[in-house]
Protein backbone atom coordinates (compact mmCIF):
# COMPACT_ATOMS: atom_id res chain seq x y z
CA UNK A 1 0.00 0.00 0.00
CA UNK A 2 1.33 3.73 -0.92
CA UNK A 3 0.34 6.47 0.56
CA UNK A 4 1.57 8.82 -2.72
CA UNK A 5 1.07 7.36 -6.09
CA UNK A 6 4.90 8.05 -7.24
CA UNK A 7 7.86 8.66 -5.43
CA UNK A 8 7.93 11.88 -3.81
CA UNK A 9 11.23 14.93 -3.83
CA UNK A 10 10.80 16.72 -0.89
CA UNK A 11 14.59 18.14 0.04
CA UNK A 12 14.63 17.23 3.56
CA UNK A 13 18.56 17.35 3.69
CA UNK A 14 17.72 21.75 3.18
CA UNK A 15 15.53 21.68 5.80
CA UNK A 16 18.42 20.06 8.34
CA UNK A 17 18.99 23.37 9.99
CA UNK A 18 15.35 25.04 10.69
CA UNK A 19 14.78 21.22 11.88
CA UNK A 20 18.14 20.94 14.19
CA UNK A 21 17.03 24.41 15.71
CA UNK A 22 13.15 22.98 16.11
CA UNK A 23 15.03 20.44 18.37
CA UNK A 24 17.32 22.11 20.15
CA UNK A 25 14.21 25.01 21.10
CA UNK A 26 11.56 22.24 22.00
CA UNK A 27 14.59 20.33 24.74
CA UNK A 28 15.83 23.45 25.94
CA UNK A 29 12.11 24.20 26.89
CA UNK A 30 11.33 20.71 28.34
CA UNK A 31 14.88 20.97 30.13
CA UNK A 32 13.52 24.61 31.44
CA UNK A 33 10.34 23.05 32.39
CA UNK A 34 11.79 20.27 34.21
CA UNK A 35 14.86 22.85 36.00
CA UNK A 36 12.02 25.39 37.34
CA UNK A 37 9.28 22.74 38.69
CA UNK A 38 12.48 20.76 40.54
CA UNK A 39 12.65 17.45 38.70
CA UNK A 40 9.92 15.28 36.88
CA UNK A 41 7.05 14.44 38.91
CA UNK A 42 7.71 11.35 40.46
CA UNK A 43 4.99 8.99 41.07
CA UNK A 44 4.62 6.84 44.47
CA UNK A 45 6.60 3.89 42.67
CA UNK A 46 9.58 5.96 42.67
CA UNK A 47 9.04 8.78 45.35
CA UNK A 48 7.55 7.04 47.70
CA UNK A 49 4.24 7.36 49.64
CA UNK A 50 0.91 5.87 50.07
CA UNK A 51 -2.62 5.97 47.65
CA UNK A 52 -5.42 4.92 48.34
CA UNK A 53 -8.41 4.80 46.22
CA UNK A 54 -11.87 5.60 47.77
CA UNK A 55 -15.44 4.91 45.93
CA UNK A 56 -17.95 7.09 46.62
CA UNK A 57 -22.23 6.71 46.50
CA UNK A 58 -22.40 10.24 44.42
CA UNK A 59 -19.89 12.80 43.47
CA UNK A 60 -17.72 13.92 46.49
CA UNK A 61 -16.57 17.40 46.62
CA UNK A 62 -13.06 17.49 46.36
CA UNK A 63 -12.60 20.33 48.69
CA UNK A 64 -14.49 18.97 51.48
CA UNK A 65 -12.10 15.65 51.38
CA UNK A 66 -9.10 17.58 51.42
CA UNK A 67 -10.40 19.39 54.30
CA UNK A 68 -11.07 16.19 56.16
CA UNK A 69 -7.79 14.98 55.13
CA UNK A 70 -5.68 17.21 57.09
CA UNK A 71 -7.01 16.58 60.24
CA UNK A 72 -5.10 13.56 60.33
CA UNK A 73 -1.83 14.33 59.50
CA UNK A 74 -0.70 12.34 56.79
CA UNK A 75 0.91 15.39 54.92
CA UNK A 76 1.00 16.88 51.72
CA UNK A 77 -1.74 14.93 49.07
CA UNK A 78 -2.61 15.22 45.94
CA UNK A 79 -6.68 14.37 45.13
CA UNK A 80 -7.93 13.80 41.80
CA UNK A 81 -10.69 12.07 40.21
CA UNK A 82 -10.28 7.89 38.50
CA UNK A 83 -12.28 7.25 35.95
CA UNK A 84 -15.33 7.99 37.29
CA UNK A 85 -16.26 11.26 39.03
CA UNK A 86 -17.27 8.66 41.72
CA UNK A 87 -13.79 7.52 42.41
CA UNK A 88 -11.07 9.56 43.88
CA UNK A 89 -7.24 9.02 43.99
CA UNK A 90 -5.64 9.94 46.79
CA UNK A 91 -1.83 9.84 47.19
CA UNK A 92 0.25 11.63 50.48
CA UNK A 93 3.81 11.16 50.97
CA UNK A 94 3.88 9.32 54.11
CA UNK A 95 4.02 5.31 54.35
CA UNK A 96 5.45 4.54 58.06
CA UNK A 97 1.53 3.45 59.36
CA UNK A 98 0.38 -0.09 58.02
CA UNK A 99 -1.93 -0.07 54.79
CA UNK A 100 -5.15 -1.07 56.56
CA UNK A 101 -4.52 1.56 59.67
CA UNK A 102 -3.91 3.92 56.39
CA UNK A 103 -7.55 3.04 54.97
CA UNK A 104 -9.34 3.43 58.88
CA UNK A 105 -7.87 6.91 58.97
CA UNK A 106 -8.54 8.29 55.83
CA UNK A 107 -12.21 6.99 56.18
CA UNK A 108 -12.35 8.06 59.79
CA UNK A 109 -11.28 11.57 58.42
CA UNK A 110 -14.36 11.66 56.63
CA UNK A 111 -16.75 10.07 58.36
CA UNK A 112 -18.07 13.86 59.95
CA UNK A 113 -18.50 14.98 56.39
CA UNK A 114 -20.26 11.94 54.24
CA UNK A 115 -22.11 8.85 55.22
CA UNK A 116 -20.35 5.88 56.49
CA UNK A 117 -21.66 3.94 53.95
CA UNK A 118 -21.18 6.68 51.20
CA UNK A 119 -17.39 6.05 51.15
CA UNK A 120 -15.80 2.40 50.23
CA UNK A 121 -12.27 1.77 50.43
CA UNK A 122 -11.21 0.18 47.37
CA UNK A 123 -7.92 -0.19 47.42
CA UNK A 124 -4.60 1.29 49.81
CA UNK A 125 -1.08 0.84 48.46
CA UNK A 126 1.68 1.91 49.53
CA UNK A 127 5.95 2.17 48.54
CA UNK A 128 8.65 3.00 51.14
CA UNK A 129 11.39 5.53 50.06
CA UNK A 130 14.24 3.17 50.08
CA UNK A 131 12.11 0.87 47.82
CA UNK A 132 11.20 3.82 45.42
CA UNK A 133 14.58 4.62 44.97
CA UNK A 134 15.60 1.25 43.75
CA UNK A 135 13.13 1.02 41.36
CA UNK A 136 13.75 4.54 40.26
CA UNK A 137 17.50 3.39 39.22
CA UNK A 138 16.15 0.07 38.21
CA UNK A 139 14.26 2.02 35.64
CA UNK A 140 16.92 3.77 34.81
CA UNK A 141 19.11 1.02 33.96
CA UNK A 142 16.62 -0.85 31.82
CA UNK A 143 16.44 2.34 29.59
CA UNK A 144 20.48 2.51 29.23
CA UNK A 145 20.53 -1.06 29.25
CA UNK A 146 18.23 -0.94 26.11
CA UNK A 147 20.59 1.60 24.28
CA UNK A 148 23.50 -0.14 24.73
CA UNK A 149 21.92 -3.44 23.28
CA UNK A 150 20.20 -1.25 20.60
CA UNK A 151 24.27 0.33 19.45
CA UNK A 152 25.85 -3.06 19.87
CA UNK A 153 23.15 -4.64 17.25
CA UNK A 154 23.04 -1.57 14.82
CA UNK A 155 27.08 -1.65 14.67
CA UNK A 156 26.72 -4.94 14.07
CA UNK A 157 23.92 -4.76 11.14
CA UNK A 158 24.90 -1.09 10.16
CA UNK A 159 28.20 0.50 11.20
CA UNK A 160 28.89 2.25 14.43
CA UNK A 161 27.94 6.00 12.89
CA UNK A 162 24.57 4.56 12.10
CA UNK A 163 24.52 3.11 15.54
CA UNK A 164 25.71 6.69 17.09
CA UNK A 165 22.49 8.47 14.88
CA UNK A 166 20.49 6.09 15.92
CA UNK A 167 20.98 6.78 19.58
CA UNK A 168 21.21 10.33 19.37
CA UNK A 169 17.67 9.71 17.97
CA UNK A 170 16.76 8.23 20.27
CA UNK A 171 17.85 10.70 23.07
CA UNK A 172 16.23 13.09 21.64
CA UNK A 173 12.92 11.57 21.60
CA UNK A 174 13.16 10.52 25.49
CA UNK A 175 14.21 14.24 26.19
CA UNK A 176 11.00 15.75 24.29
CA UNK A 177 8.72 13.02 25.79
CA UNK A 178 10.09 13.94 29.22
CA UNK A 179 9.85 17.48 28.80
CA UNK A 180 6.36 17.43 27.72
CA UNK A 181 5.46 15.20 30.73
CA UNK A 182 6.97 18.30 32.93
CA UNK A 183 5.40 20.81 31.00
CA UNK A 184 1.65 19.00 31.25
CA UNK A 185 2.74 18.39 34.97
CA UNK A 186 2.22 14.56 34.46
CA UNK A 187 3.51 12.13 37.05
CA UNK A 188 6.50 9.41 35.63
CA UNK A 189 6.05 5.96 36.61
CA UNK A 190 6.99 3.16 36.19
CA UNK A 191 3.97 2.26 33.58
CA UNK A 192 5.56 5.84 31.78
CA UNK A 193 8.72 3.97 31.85
CA UNK A 194 7.19 1.07 29.97
CA UNK A 195 5.94 3.96 27.72
CA UNK A 196 9.36 5.25 27.33
CA UNK A 197 10.93 1.86 26.33
CA UNK A 198 7.91 1.46 23.86
CA UNK A 199 9.00 5.04 22.20
CA UNK A 200 12.26 3.57 21.92
CA UNK A 201 11.45 0.25 19.97
CA UNK A 202 9.35 2.11 17.61
CA UNK A 203 11.33 5.13 16.78
CA UNK A 204 13.98 2.45 16.09
CA UNK A 205 11.90 0.69 14.00
CA UNK A 206 11.31 3.78 12.10
CA UNK A 207 14.62 4.68 11.86
CA UNK A 208 16.31 1.31 10.49
CA UNK A 209 14.02 1.28 7.68
CA UNK A 210 15.59 4.72 6.28
CA UNK A 211 18.85 3.51 7.67
CA UNK A 212 18.92 -0.09 5.77
CA UNK A 213 17.33 2.43 2.44
CA UNK A 214 20.73 4.78 2.51
CA UNK A 215 22.51 1.56 2.63
CA UNK A 216 20.92 -0.20 -0.35
CA UNK A 217 21.27 3.16 -1.83
CA UNK A 218 25.06 3.82 -1.08
CA UNK A 219 25.58 0.70 -2.64
CA UNK A 220 24.58 1.94 -6.25
CA UNK A 221 26.18 5.48 -5.40
CA UNK A 222 27.36 7.09 -8.66
CA UNK A 223 27.94 10.48 -8.15
CA UNK A 224 25.09 11.44 -5.42
CA UNK A 225 26.06 12.60 -2.21
CA UNK A 226 25.71 11.76 0.87
CA UNK A 227 22.89 14.20 1.77
CA UNK A 228 21.36 13.34 -1.68
CA UNK A 229 21.59 9.55 -0.82
CA UNK A 230 20.01 10.12 2.22
CA UNK A 231 17.34 12.69 1.20
CA UNK A 232 16.53 9.92 -1.86
CA UNK A 233 16.40 7.37 1.24
CA UNK A 234 13.68 9.43 2.84
CA UNK A 235 11.63 10.24 0.47
CA UNK A 236 11.51 6.51 -1.03
CA UNK A 237 10.68 5.20 2.59
CA UNK A 238 8.34 8.28 3.26
CA UNK A 239 5.13 6.77 2.46
CA UNK A 240 5.77 3.60 4.70
CA UNK A 241 6.71 5.84 7.60
CA UNK A 242 3.72 8.02 7.03
CA UNK A 243 1.06 5.09 6.73
CA UNK A 244 2.88 3.00 10.03
CA UNK A 245 2.76 5.86 12.35
CA UNK A 246 -0.37 7.33 11.05
CA UNK A 247 -2.10 4.11 11.76
CA UNK A 248 0.07 4.10 15.23
CA UNK A 249 -1.36 7.55 16.24
CA UNK A 250 -4.70 6.79 15.31
CA UNK A 251 -4.80 3.89 17.82
CA UNK A 252 -2.95 5.97 20.41
CA UNK A 253 -5.37 8.74 20.23
CA UNK A 254 -8.13 6.56 20.79
CA UNK A 255 -6.11 5.22 23.74
CA UNK A 256 -5.67 8.84 24.76
CA UNK A 257 -9.37 9.77 24.95
CA UNK A 258 -11.35 6.56 25.25
CA UNK A 259 -8.68 4.52 27.26
CA UNK A 260 -9.73 6.09 31.11
CA UNK A 261 -7.58 7.58 33.58
CA UNK A 262 -5.33 4.53 34.18
CA UNK A 263 -3.69 4.58 30.59
CA UNK A 264 -3.95 8.41 30.01
CA UNK A 265 -0.14 9.27 31.05
CA UNK A 266 0.58 6.37 29.02
CA UNK A 267 -1.27 7.00 25.95
CA UNK A 268 -0.21 10.67 26.66
CA UNK A 269 3.36 9.85 26.51
CA UNK A 270 2.90 7.47 23.47
CA UNK A 271 1.55 10.25 21.63
CA UNK A 272 4.42 12.41 21.90
CA UNK A 273 6.53 9.57 21.55
CA UNK A 274 5.30 8.17 18.15
CA UNK A 275 4.98 11.90 16.82
CA UNK A 276 8.15 12.93 17.74
CA UNK A 277 10.11 9.72 17.15
CA UNK A 278 8.50 9.95 13.16
CA UNK A 279 10.27 13.17 13.04
CA UNK A 280 13.31 12.45 14.58
CA UNK A 281 13.77 9.31 12.13
CA UNK A 282 13.48 11.86 9.24
CA UNK A 283 15.29 14.77 10.24
CA UNK A 284 17.78 14.02 14.05
CA UNK A 285 19.12 10.73 13.37
CA UNK A 286 19.75 11.74 9.19
CA UNK A 287 22.18 14.50 10.45
CA UNK A 288 24.54 12.70 12.22
CA UNK A 289 25.24 10.72 9.21
CA UNK A 290 25.77 13.95 6.75
CA UNK A 291 28.38 15.22 9.77
CA UNK A 292 30.05 11.76 9.90
CA UNK A 293 30.57 12.05 6.27
CA UNK A 294 31.49 15.16 6.03
CA UNK A 295 34.39 15.00 8.73
CA UNK A 296 35.01 11.99 7.03
CA UNK A 297 35.59 13.07 3.18
CA UNK A 298 37.80 16.36 5.07
CA UNK A 299 40.00 13.89 6.88
CA UNK A 300 40.78 12.23 3.02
Amino acid sequence: MQLFKSETHFNFMGRIKAAVIFSIVLILIGLGSIAVSGGLKFGIDFAGGTLIQLQFKNPPDIKVIRDGLKTIGLGESTIQEFGSKRDILIRVQRSEEKLEAVGSMVRRSLMGKFNVDEITVERVEMVGPKVGRDLREKALLSILYAIIGIVIYISWRFEVQYAIAAIIALIHDVLVTMGAFSIFDKEFTLVIVAAFLTIIGYSLNDTIVVFDRIRENLRRKGKSSMSEMINMSINQTLSRTLLTSGTTLLVVIALFFFGGEIIHDFSFALLVGVFIGTYSSIFIASVFLVYWDSRKTAHR
